[in-house]
């Protein structure tokens, strides 16, 4: 059994542990959604070069999104802004690895 000594718990580092672990769950996140976006901006524009990897990555990233919010629901309350930021990752990587102009994914919202 485990004794606990509150009075000698270090409440400032407690609470800058738990922010450090929410930034990194955030950071996780924003991840996912840039590479599922990207993956899913070049399967839009670049159809004749499909892959099954592509298509593997797309759906790996999925469940990557869905367990990081299932398992931290408070994520939720940071989508809006986590799917702004992962949007313009994506559409670097995307034009990145197309070699498309950025501003032909610019055009399309995909959420």
């Amino acid at each position: 059994m485990r004794h606990y000594q509150w009075s000698q718990l270090d409440l400032s580092n407690l609470i800058e542990e738990i922010e450090s672990l929410g930034r990194k769950e955030r950071q996780k996140l924003r991840n996912c959604l840039s590479i599922l976006i990207g993956h899913l901006l070049k399967w839009q524009y670049q159809a004749e070069q499909r892959s099954r990897s592509w298509l593997a990555t797309i759906r790996v990233q999925r469940r990557e999104t869905l367990k990081l919010l299932n398992e931290n629901p408070s994520l939720k309350s940071y989508l809006a802004e986590l799917l702004q930021e992962a949007d313009e990752n994506a559409r670097d990587l995307a034009s990145g690895e197309t070699n498309l102009p950025l501003s032909i994914f610019a055009q399309q919202c995909l959420y």
